[in-house]
């Protein structure tokens, strides 16, 4: 089959098998198994041998975008997380590339500006796939912290920053609002500033990003923890590892370490240093995801304060309700929602949506993450989202806060820091398309023309989450139609996207699958049945 294409072939409408049964060649199995194991064992090798130029700590989008960007400059690339890649802070984003409409409200006019060419960069060129634009409303109400003359100025900013590449932002009615969304509240609406930004799957985005650093010539390997640093005459030249599915233990010779770990970042800084002081905080953000029992066609924003708004997006058919802002001293794996937090969400957006679609009953997951800001004063609402980076004592490179929307920016940064510290390499283009990035409407109509039999919702989403890989994810369906059923019916996951996974994206575990590589946990649709059937599945020989 050639590359990014199928086979000219037709699903029919024979009877399926029972889902997660690869066919398999008789005395293939035992081979083909090995093979998975061997494969990680072989990454493993890899890491241990020679030296390599840049060894990252930390497989969150700051990390992944770092080891991207060193790779294609033409450095030997290492790159080893603790658990999975965008286990933690990076998969529990408000799932949005955005100008950022509040940096505004605080004065970051740079932020807000670099932010637009970034999320614009996303949509058009390096993931279309992935990043999509929406509509927003921004909820305007008596009583509430900002006027229609203050948000219709700032409409009209907001869009001007971004060249008014998503037209010029305006005021609607309210009338004209609820035709948008027909859930805003009617009671005390005075009207809505309208305006556009793009929306992301944070976790589908991390692992496309880190299969393009895979094809660039790093070296990745996940569910591995650093144990501690390496020093050749007082200075960091290495990490010792662990990996946490075998135990084995092996380390990696690197000219510059970096230290991408996110909220753990001062955790390894100590490593290095144990005298280091704290150099950033921590700021909780909570969601909810709800059943939606309307049609969405915008994201409401509504302003709380003078800085902070609450979001209720539409997202993967449900209805995504945040964010918390507060200071959080705790241990980063344990952040998690709260009672509280859930009451504060819910109360935050009743403030512009009508309470029949704010149902406690109707929350089907909850997620959290840390926000990783500079130390300061300021109360965490008012704290700057910027990066800092730094170089400690003993050479280890830190990277400390970001934004998902400019990832792609903190990646080349940190590689303008390594220029300094490596050998000369050869200048790169700033802008090149993720793997799978392409026109959605275009993949889609190819997908449907050689898979007729397959569902209009099922080709929307996997086009969306894989864009041109899709090809190749249905080619395992065509091989066991078992893995084109759906693995809930209330949704659009596949079982292909579960071999998938496990055969080529890095996933080990049924939480890597079920949170990250699908969509099946944040929609709800996480059964013990099905949990079991992906843990089966993973256990079963790659279908590669």
């Amino acid at each position: 089959m050639a590359e990014g294409g199928l086979p000219h072939a037709r699903l029919g409408r024979r009877r399926l098998s029972r889902p997660g049964r690869p066919c398999r060649r008789e005395g293939q199995e035992e081979h083909v198994h090995e093979s998975r194991h061997d494969r990680r064992a072989a990454t493993m090798a890899a890491l241990g041998t020679g030296r390599f130029d840049v060894a990252v700590v930390g497989g969150g989008i700051i990390g992944l975008a770092t080891a991207w960007e060193a790779a294609r400059a033409g450095y030997r690339v290492a790159l080893v997380e603790r658990g999975d890649f965008a286990c933690a802070t990076s998969s529990a984003s408000s799932k949005l590339a955005h100008g950022g409409l509040r940096y505004l409200a605080m004065g970051n006019i740079r932020l807000v500006r670099e932010n637009h060419r970034e999320r614009q960069a996303l949509g058009r060129l390096v993931a279309p796939h992935h990043v999509r634009p929406l509509p927003f409303l921004v909820a305007l109400r008596r009583g509430g912290p900002h006027g229609r003359a203050a948000i219709g100025a700032g409409m009209l900013a907001y869009t001007a920053l971004s060249g008014f590449r998503d037209g010029i932002g305006r005021l609607v009615s309210p009338a004209t609002a609820r035709e948008y969304v027909p859930a805003l509240r009617a009671d005390g609406l005075t009207g809505c500033g309208f305006y556009h930004d793009h929306q992301m799957n944070d976790a589908r985005l991390a692992v496309t990003t880190a299969m393009a650093a895979a094809q660039a010539g790093a070296v990745l390997l996940n569910h591995a923890e650093v144990t501690g640093l390496r020093t050749t005459r007082g200075r960091v030249s290495g990490v010792d590892v662990r990996d946490r599915l075998s135990g084995a233990e092996f380390g990696v010779d690197a000219r510059v370490v970096v230290n991408a770990t996110g909220p753990w970042v001062d955790h390894l800084r100590r490593m290095e240093d144990p005298a280091a002081a704290p150099s950033v905080r921590l700021s909780k953000g909570a969601h909810l995801v709800l059943r939606r029992r309307a049609p969405w066609h915008a994201a409401v924003t509504t302003p709380v304060d003078d800085v902070r708004v609450s979001f209720a997006l539409p997202w993967e058919g449900r209805l995504l309700l945040g964010t918390t802002d507060e200071p959080y001293e705790g241990d980063p794996a344990e952040v998690g929602v709260t009672a509280g937090d859930t009451e504060q969400i819910l109360g935050e957006a009743a403030l512009a949506i009508e309470p029949d679609h704010l149902r406690r009953e109707d929350v089907l997951y909850s997620f959290a993450g840390l926000r990783v800001l500079p130390g300061g004063d300021q109360d965490t609402s008012h704290a700057r989202r910027e990066t800092v980076i730094s170089l400690g004592s003993r050479g280890m490179v830190s990277i400390a806060g970001g934004k998902w929307t400019t990832f792609r920016h903190i990646g080349r940064t940190v590689l303008g820091r390594l220029r300094g510290l490596l050998p000369e390499r050869a200048s790169v283009p700033g802008a090149v398309p993720l793997p799978g990035a392409g026109e959605p409407a275009a993949i889609g109509h190819v997908v449907s023309a050689t898979l007729p039999d397959l569902p209009a919702d099922v080709v929307e989403h996997l086009v969306r989450q894989y864009g041109t890989q899709s090809h190749e994810l249905l080619g395992l369906g065509l091989r066991d139609a078992a893995l084109l059923e759906r693995v809930h019916p209330e949704g659009p996951d596949i079982w292909a996207q579960v071999a998938y996974a496990a055969d080529r994206e890095w996933a080990v575990s049924a939480d890597d699958v079920l949170r990250r590589r699908t969509t099946l946990t944040v929609r709800g649709l996480d059964t013990p049945e099905i949990r079991a059937r992906v843990e089966s599945l993973l256990a079963t020989p790659a279908r590669t």
